[in-house]
């Protein structure tokens, strides 16, 4: 999915940079832009993934972790335990700078 997304916003990108419609066209496509990430809808379909995303995750995780066992490098361990923590406790921004919200 964040895949398709980056293809979509890139192809978006290089439409805006690329047209020879000039900076009406630019800004037409910018509010149009706005309005689609604005819209309750889509907002509430990204956090719905979003959460999907993270217990599918959770849950090959928990499959995983049975069958590796120990031999998972502790680097690995340590982090799975931190990111455990930090959504226990309701923590606030990923490595990416962005919120859990």
């Amino acid at each position: 999915m964040r895949y398709r997304l980056t293809f979509v916003a890139g192809l978006a990108l290089g439409y805006v940079l690329g047209t020879r419609a000039g900076r009406e066209r630019y800004e037409q496509l910018k509010k149009s832009a706005r309005q689609i990430a604005q819209n309750p809808a889509v907002r509430n379909t990204a956090e719905s993934a979003a959460l999907q995303g993270r217990e599918f995750a959770g849950k090959a995780l928990h499959t995983v972790s049975e069958k590796v066992g120990d031999r998972m490098p502790d680097s690995v361990a340590d982090r799975v335990r931190s990111l455990r923590e930090r959504n226990a406790t309701g923590g606030g921004e990923d490595d990416w700078g962005t919120s859990n919200t």
